[in-house]
């Protein structure tokens, strides 16, 4: 099965990337609005939703296959994982990806020595222990995270139950892969060489990234700056869709 990738809209392509363990849908409401102004390229990774797995999902792997799928200069948004494989893409393509939208992303999902931003490598690979013996509760779990503290919560926790598996369930061995670039990856001296004009948006209440590895990057990347959404936890495109639809029209329809 190849890569599935749904097209609505007209205008500049904008390829959109979700989050660990979730797939394209995550993003309908933001789509119908934003395919409004642009043609949307909604994304399932490989090995979730309706994407096939044909070999490992690494880094490497999934951008490769990304750019074997888009040739042509795109837009690109990328959401947690998603922002990583975009960082990693930009970097990668610098020709190809015209500007950049991440959210709720970071360089380096885990927290190191030298690095206070991020989630504590024991609760990454516990949620990894997890995954053989019951992935569906340990993906209900990581949800729960997502919008800890958001306005909102319960109503928002509802929703992304409700379409966690409704693309079908993730592959095992992709969720295993994504967990594995949350806890390895560190794109840090990576950002001074992704000079595409970005756009980071934070959720000022994120506990998964928090806003401080938002502004890393935009301090860090030379043509990026950040906007914190007040009230957001880690899916604010779902919380606060209004602010989020202007925020990126506005950055990505600037000539």
């Amino acid at each position: 099965m190849s890569l599935h990738v749904e097209v609505t809209g007209q205008g500049e392509p904008l390829v959109m990337l979700h989050g660990w363990g979730m797939h394209g849908g995550v993003w309908s409401d933001a789509v119908a609005r934003l395919a409004q102004a642009f043609e949307v390229h909604n994304v399932d990774l490989p090995g979730h939703g309706e994407s096939g797995l044909p070999g490992a999902f690494t880094l490497e792997a999934v951008t490769g296959q990304l750019a074997a799928h888009f040739d042509q200069p795109f837009m690109l948004l990328g959401w947690s994982l998603g922002g990583i494989i975009a960082q990693h893409w930009a970097a990668r393509e610098p020709r190809l990806i015209r500007r950049m939208v991440l959210v709720a992303s970071t360089p380096c999902f885990t927290g190191r020595e030298d690095w206070q931003c991020g989630m504590p490598q024991q609760t990454l690979e516990q949620f990894a222990a997890e995954l053989g013996n019951n992935h569906a509760a340990t993906l209900r779990r990581f949800l729960a995270l997502q919008v800890r503290g958001s306005e909102g919560e319960r109503e928002l926790l509802g929703l992304l139950r409700e379409r966690l598996f409704s693309r079908g369930e993730p592959h095992l061995d992709a969720l295993r892969g994504g967990l594995q670039i949350l806890r390895d990856a560190d794109l840090r001296e990576v950002l001074p060489r992704i000079a595409q004009p970005t756009l980071v948006l934070a959720g000022g209440r994120d506990k998964l990234t928090p806003p401080q590895a938002s502004h890393h990057l935009a301090q860090q990347m030379p043509c990026a700056r950040v906007v914190e959404i007040e009230g957001a936890a880690h899916a604010p495109f779902l919380s606060h869709p209004e602010i989020f639809v202007e925020q990126v029209c506005g950055f990505l329809n600037i000539n």
